[in-house]
């Protein structure tokens, strides 16, 4: 698997997202590059109200995923986050955070990912403000992402719209049906790895990145 790369598709708030994040980590544990893009999906007019019944909805899917995945999500969550109303679920904040985290670094875009996820489902802090998601990469070590994004420059602003921009037109690309989505691409053609692999067994997600 070594020297194998994959393009994964996401978003910061997308719960299966965060249930799939253990196995991009053994993707890359096992030498396999892994290129982050995310795609908007929940920014911009994909943003949303937190209302009582998508929060209603968002819990249910949340708990079949920890019971898929063994990803937590703890009632610190379940209280902070979606039980509070009047905010909205509004990835952009995020996304740039993951785009000024991997501006220089792009391997740095995992991490930072990790620690927001983490932040929302684990601990149920505030990832939809700037402010909010400023702090989280500070305590994840990336105070420099932090500080960008608070005073972001046009050079940031140009490559997360460059970023997004490539996941978006990959994800039309690849007709793909939602997120998380992983890709191979050989040859300039992206070939779509059915995203039911990235939820049963990582040899099997092996298995399909080599077959594509």
């Amino acid at each position: 698997m070594s020297n194998s790369e994959v393009t994964y598709l996401f978003d910061p708030l997308c719960g299966w997202c965060y249930g799939a994040t253990p196995m991009l980590d053994r993707l890359s544990a096992g030498g396999v590059r892994v290129e982050l893009l995310p795609t908007g999906l929940f920014s911009g007019a994909g943003a949303r109200p937190m209302d009582e019944g998508f929060a209603a909805h968002a819990w249910a899917n949340d708990q079949r995923i920890e019971r898929l995945t063994g990803q937590p999500f703890t009632q610190a969550y379940q209280h902070a986050v979606l039980n509070v109303r009047g905010t909205l679920l509004d990835s952009h904040a995020a996304t740039l955070g993951i785009s000024a985290a991997g501006l220089e670094y792009p391997s740095r875009r995992l991490t930072a990912l990790k620690a927001i996820q983490r932040a929302r489902y684990v601990d149920g802090r505030d990832v939809v403000t700037i402010g909010g998601v400023a702090e989280v990469l500070a305590a994840a070590g990336m105070t420099d992402a932090g500080d960008l994004l608070k005073a972001p420059t046009e050079g940031l602003m140009t490559a997360h719209r460059e970023l997004v921009g490539r996941g978006r037109a990959l994800f039309q690309r690849l007709h793909a049906d939602g997120v998380p989505a992983l890709a191979v691409i050989r040859n300039d053609a992206p070939r779509l790895i059915g995203s039911n692999a990235l939820f049963g067994s990582f040899d099997n997600l092996v298995a399909h990145i080599a077959a594509a």
